[in-house]
């Protein structure tokens, strides 16, 4: 799609309207940060060089970029004091410079289909502006067309004239620009806007100013939006979501009611799998073939093998592996488990730090017990195992293959292969107590509410 060319992403904004202590390009879409969204579209375009501009004391931020280069804008006057930030990285770079806000995460490796197209049909072009309509342009400054079509200037919402407010043709902050050009204009910005901020967009009044032709190219609205406020996060949430659904629905899994359903960036879901409503995937999730996975489940940082059933109402967290075939029923919570092909618990048990072995059943209201207040420690069920209902396993314990735990039992000690193990107590029977205690109970309230009640004084 591109020629050669260098990526310059900007992540320096204070984000202020976020009302916010996180950089605001580390807030999350779809279980990932904003400016990951944005390198990952990038990327595929094979820039030969990526860098990006962070605020001062943001080493979260320089982490998430990474290994992408970081540059630190050590002045933030504005978006033309941040590409002047990165001179020290791509100011002897000879080719383009593709320009990306950070606070963009719907861009797609195709949004910058129309920017390089313009520049095939105009090699000469100092820089090339990627625009989108808008009926209302809101914060976006306005682009101004010369009589030839050629990009005149770029008005900033703030200091737009009413008749320059109605044009509808807005930039979506992201262009293409020659290097040695970029860096020459940008170090002639000056700040007299009612920002009082160096404007990047100025620099298309001053190429114009030299004699240098700039252009524009023509964007999809729904893939340009910037978030700037909370309420901007949440509509971007919704558009990728719907993206995320319909891709994985077009690679054949059933969602029966698609709306409710939220995903990862990162989800990957096997052909035929059949999601139920209200069914949420934190980050790191990948699902076999043929799951079925009914409603009300919580799923993150979890492995699927084909054909298992998981919930309704499971729960599973990180470190999660399930074999084939594996059911986890109503109410079950797994973590950090391997559960081995077969595996059954289908109500009301906890699955942590522990090895399942292959068609295990794990009855209901059954926990590994693998916390003693200071450290965690790893149960082992072999092969073939049925844990009793409402048994707790005291890890660390090792329950050998085709063993058998009584139901109610605590078990504290390691279990031989093919052994019955019970760890409860003594069953007493009394013939006749009930009776005699209800007997019992009865009179003591008769008595206590036949005794006449002292009235206090007025």
């Amino acid at each position: 799609m591109a020629a050669s060319f260098a990526a310059l992403i900007l992540a320096a904004g204070k984000g202020t309207r976020m009302r916010s202590a996180r950089p605001k390009v580390l807030h999350e879409l779809a279980g990932k940060p904003l400016i990951a969204h944005v390198l990952g579209a990038v990327a595929p375009l094979k820039p030969q060089h990526t860098a990006v501009v962070i605020a001062p004391n943001q080493n979260d931020v320089a982490a998430a970029v990474a290994p992408a280069d970081f540059v630190i804008q050590r002045q933030q006057r504005g978006t033309g004091s941040a590409v002047a930030a990165a001179k020290s990285l791509l100011g002897r770079y000879p080719g383009d410079i593709l320009i990306v806000a950070g606070d963009a995460p719907l861009v797609t490796r195709e949004t910058f289909k129309p920017l390089f197209d313009a520049r095939r049909r105009h090699p000469d072009a100092a820089v090339i502006v990627l625009g989108m309509r808008l009926s209302d342009g809101g914060p976006y400054g306005r682009l101004i067309l010369a009589d030839d079509g050629s990009l005149a200037r770029i008005v900033e919402a703030a200091d737009c004239s009413d008749e320059e407010r109605a044009v509808d043709f807005v930039s979506s902050g992201v262009m293409l620009a020659k290097a040695p050009v970029l860096f020459d204009l940008v170090a002639q910005l000056g700040a007299h806007n009612a920002q009082g901020e160096q404007y990047l967009t100025d620099i298309i009044g001053l190429a114009r100013g030299k004699g240098l032709v700039c252009r524009t190219a023509e964007g999809d609205p729904a893939q340009l939006l910037g978030v700037n406020s909370r309420d901007e996060l949440a509509y971007a949430e919704a558009v990728m979501q719907q993206r995320l659904r319909y891709a994985a629905m077009e690679s054949g899994v059933t969602f029966t009611a698609p709306e409710t359903v939220f995903l990862c960036a990162d989800t990957k879901l096997g052909r035929d799998t059949i999601v139920g409503p209200f069914v949420v995937f934190g980050p790191g999730v990948k699902v076999g073939e043929g799951v079925s996975i009914p409603a009300f489940c919580h799923i993150v940082g979890a492995t699927i093998g084909d054909h298992a059933i998981i919930g309704p109402f499971a729960r599973l967290r990180p470190g999660a592996q399930l074999a084939d075939e594996v059911h986890i029923g109503n109410f079950v919570e797994v973590k950090n488990s391997r559960l081995a092909s077969g595996v059954k618990a289908n109500h009301l048990a906890y699955l942590g730090d522990s090895a399942v072995g292959e068609g295990a059943n794990i009855g209901a209201g059954s926990i590994t017990c693998n916390y003693d207040g200071i450290e965690k420690f790893r149960t082992n069920i072999g092969k073939g195992v049925f844990v009793g209902t409402n048994s707790s396993l005291v890890a660390p314990v090792t329950i050998g293959p085709g063993a058998m735990i009584a139901a109610g039992s605590v078990i504290t000690d390691n279990v031989p292969a093919d052994a019955l193990a019970l760890g409860r107590a003594r069953q007493r029977t009394k013939p006749g107590a009930a009776k005699a205690w209800r007997a019992k109970r009865k009179a003591e309230i008769a008595t206590r509410d036949a005794k006449p009640q002292t009235k206090g004084r007025r």
